[in-house]
């Protein structure tokens, strides 16, 4: 990486402020630094946001590794602007509906071609799934333009450095659920095919009054990290309220959350917390919104069940079998059940949104 600064995220600096008159998560922030050291402490306080409210800053300064992706991810922001900018042709490369072997999910994404509620409103983004799986050479490439081959290396250290960082996640919450060693992060291995990828994200500014770019929802997998500059994400507050109130972007730090895998394995002792993201608050309305994002998941043959062992062992069994899926299975079928096409159905939409709809609002 060189001697690249270590300092929050620099583009902030060019952006509309966050706005001060708004309700905000009251997000903790732990430090990378003090859990790669294993500080007691940090650890306990991101099992106990494991299982509340399942969101949390993740402090990237002061250690190498969160330089490289404050760095990685600047830079990365660029390309984003580049790629979303390019001609509809060259991103229809990478069409994720008329791309084999796509899935109808890796790739390119058009606005609008989502559903973010039961009436069938569509999404307000534009984004590309790159799968880690392409980007460290486990499968054979999809098509891809070329302005992203020629960045695979900046892709491949940032992926690599978030999977890094995620796997130490994982390991933590191993011992906190006092599971066999190994357990969690031998579900997640970087050269075993998975759903991991990274996303780019685009969303214009509203026409009009402020609206949904992508609807409530728990996230597929097991853990997710942003990053985003300006504002957007909402998340719902526990208690009575279901109140949605605003993330609010902090330089130097990633966003990190719990998704539907570890609420799966844990027999919901871990929690994977409903999110949208609308329109950004104040000034930064005005604003185009890019957000980079890593999805950590579990191998696609894996099976999304209880796991034995440790505290897990003590959660209540369930009175009726639920059914069983691979994670494969799982983020597909999640994945589709929203897509604004001749099958879609208000019921759909509601299978689609994970784990948390019945206590998300």
């Amino acid at each position: 990486m060189g001697d690249t600064p270590d300092e929050p995220m620099a583009s902030f600096a060019a952006l509309p402020p966050f706005p001060d008159d708004i309700p905000t998560a009251p997000l903790v922030t732990l430090s990378l630094a003090k859990l790669q050291n294993n500080d007691p402490q940090e650890i306990a306080e991101f099992y106990k946001i494991g299982k509340g409210l399942g969101f949390f800053y993740l402090d990237l300064r002061g250690c190498d590794e969160g330089k490289q992706l404050l760095h990685d991810a600047e830079a990365l922001l660029e390309v984003e602007k580049q790629y979303f900018d390019l001609p509809l042709e060259e991103k229809r490369v990478s069409d994720r509906e008329v791309v084999p072997g796509s899935d109808s999910f890796f790739g390119w994404k058009a606005l609008g071609t989502l559903a973010v509620d039961p009436t069938g409103k569509t999404d307000r983004h534009e984004q590309l799934n790159y799968k880690k799986d392409d980007i460290v050479g486990n499968t054979e490439p999809l098509p891809i333009p070329e302005l992203i081959r020629a960045n695979k290396p900046l892709f491949k250290s940032f992926a690599t450095s978030a999977f890094n960082v995620l796997h130490m996640l994982l390991n933590h919450l191993n011992d906190q659920l006092e599971l066999p060693p190994g357990t969690l992060v031998n579900l997640h291995r970087l050269h075993e095919q998975s759903g991991d990828h990274v996303r780019l994200i685009k969303a214009p500014p509203p026409v009009g009054e402020p609206s949904l770019s992508a609807g409530p929802h728990t996230d597929f997998g097991s853990l997710t990290m942003l990053f985003n500059w300006i504002g957007g994400l909402q998340v719902v507050l526990p208690g009575a309220s279901k109140e949605w109130v605003y993330v609010r972007p902090v330089p130097g730090c990633a966003i990190v959350n719990l998704g539907d895998a570890l609420v799966k394995f844990t027999a919901g002792l871990l929690r994977s917390n409903i999110h949208r993201v609308m329109s950004p608050p104040g000034k930064q309305a005005d604003m185009t919104r890019y957000s980079l994002v890593y999805f950590s998941r579990p191998e696609n043959s894996v099976v999304l069940k209880r796991l034995k062992g440790g505290v897990i062992d003590q959660q209540p069994l369930s009175d009726k079998p639920e059914p069983e899926f691979t994670a494969k299975e799982w983020f597909l079928r999640r994945a589709h059940l929203n897509k604004k096409d001749k099958n879609w159905t208000p019921d759909n939409w509601t299978k689609s949104r994970g784990t948390e709809a019945g206590r998300g609002g």
